[in-house]
């Protein structure tokens, strides 16, 4: 039995703002759905936002973090402000227009 998986909301090099813990970063990758382990589902994601709805890599900003968050708990960043994280140059080419631009080896 397959399970039905929901069109993710947001896409690699949106910037995102995290609503309950505040901090803002831009996404790296979309699982369309939960794709940890099951002992770490039940360790972090206290909340237990579903499993069958887009979970994303994002870059934390002003952070050497990597978090993997579920849709439920972005929304999308209106700062305007480009992400301050090491590994965004290894991702992304560039910043326009508020978007970052995928690199071309990772595409």
């Amino acid at each position: 039995m397959s399970i039905e998986h929901a069109q993710p909301l947001f896409f690699i090099g949106q910037r995102v703002h995290h609503k309950k813990f505040f901090y803002r970063g831009v996404i790296i990758d979309v699982d369309a759905g939960f794709e940890g382990s099951e002992e770490w589902y039940q360790q972090v994601a206290l909340s237990r936002p579903p499993k069958d709805k887009p979970w994303y890599h994002v870059l934390v900003h002003n952070s050497e973090q990597m978090t993997y968050v579920a849709e439920r708990h972005l929304e999308q960043d209106s700062s305007g402000e480009a992400i301050d994280h090491p590994a965004v140059d290894m991702y992304f080419d560039s910043f326009e227009n508020g978007v970052y631009v995928l690199n071309a080896k990772k595409q």
